[in-house]
């Protein structure tokens, strides 16, 4: 009878256990959007309040109220990935532009001040600095969460060391400034510890980005003929940043931001011509039937989700003028090299021998 009575105890035991998992689950999934919410209420709150007037600033804060905007509406919209990574954007440019408004004006404007509060947060980010990309993020969940936290612990030490040679060639503001950007990357990794979803699938292998970088880039470059590489030249050097920062992460084992920063750059490598723009109904088809595949419940695809709700926030956002290129560019290139990238590595030919070609122009009566 006691063993009897045991085994029930032990039972409802188990299942009370089991339903305070899955309460924390949801907890956690309820919280997170009130979290990222709160943060850019935060946000919101500076550039009402702020009366910062220099021009570093105003820059800033030109374009944060629209971009804060689109976070929000991403959230209404139920694509909390595509919330996180819009906020991630425009929360760096606020981070630094706090910082250096609270700054003195000996800081501002006397290099050796600058310097002196250089040398103070080389001290207090130390151990950041010298972290690895992927060092201490295992446990960020969803994938597509730690690729962001991944792609930002990167960054942190970039923008220190820049800041100081930056700040000499240029002002003391402008090295403050990305002294403040290196704060922001380390913050933005706490917020995503925050609002990271404990049960999440485990995450996908990526075997095969290298191959898939080399691909992007020589489509890039055999892109790269006039007129475009006139008059395109700026989104050139967007795409082949996003690629070098990709390389840069796989090398450094953070597989997840690579990956991120890869994928980005074959979206934005849709400015660059070549696409033409689907039907928006075709387009939305495409995107749909990956849906199977992205919803294994045995993996964690949250980076192809992420952009999924990317595409399908470019069909809501154009479903008047049909100017779908984004969404088309993911529907038929992103979302196939997401999936190719998982794919264990195919056997590669060995690489060309480089050339280049040189062209030499005689200016007239020189």
């Amino acid at each position: 009878m006691r063993r009897g009575q045991a085994g029930r105890d032990v039972l409802i035991l188990g299942l009370l256990m089991l339903a305070a998992a899955g309460a924390a689950r949801s907890q956690a999934a309820e919280t997170a959007p009130d979290i990222l919410a709160a943060d850019v209420a935060r946000w919101e709150r500076l550039l009402a309040t702020s009366t910062a007037t220099d021009e570093i600033w105003k820059d800033v804060k030109d374009g944060s109220g629209a971009a804060l905007g689109r976070v929000r509406q991403a959230l209404a919209d139920g694509r909390p990935l595509l919330a996180v990574l819009r906020l991630a954007n425009v929360r760096e440019n606020l981070f630094a532009a706090t910082y250096l408004e609270a700054r003195n004006a000996e800081e501002r404007r006397d290099p050796a001040a600058f310097e002196k509060e250089w040398r103070r947060m080389g001290v207090l980010l130390k151990e950041d600095i010298d972290r690895r990309p992927a060092a201490g993020l295992e446990s960020i969940r969803p994938v597509a969460l730690r690729a962001m936290a991944e792609a930002a612990q990167a960054k942190l030490p970039v923008y220190y060391r820049a800041s100081l040679e930056y700040g000499r060639s240029t002002t003391p503001d402008s090295g403050l400034f990305y002294l403040g950007a290196a704060q922001a990357q380390r913050e933005f990794v706490d917020l995503a510890r925050r609002i990271s979803t404990p049960g999440a699938p485990e995450p996908p292998r990526v075997p095969a980005l290298g191959a898939g970088l080399d691909s992007l880039q020589s489509e890039v470059l055999a892109a790269y003929r006039p007129p475009a590489s006139v008059e395109k030249h700026p989104e050139f050097i967007t795409v082949s940043a996003l690629i070098k920062e990709g390389r840069e992460l796989a090398a450094a084992g953070a597989d997840y931001g690579a990956l991120l920063k890869y994928l980005q750059a074959a979206i934005r490598s849709g400015s660059l011509g070549g696409v033409a723009v689907g039907d928006p109904a075709a387009v939305a088809a495409q995107l749909q039937a990956f849906e199977p595949r992205l919803a294994d419940p045995a993996v964690d695809h949250s980076l192809g989700r992420l952009l999924l709700e990317y595409a399908r926030a470019d069909l809501a956002e154009h479903a008047k003028d049909g100017a779908v290129l984004f969404a088309t560019v993911i529907a038929r290139d992103a979302l196939p090299r997401y999936f190719a990238a998982l794919d264990p590595p195919a056997a590669r030919p060995a690489p060309a021998p480089a050339t280049v070609t040189v062209t030499l122009v005689r200016w007239p009566y020189t």
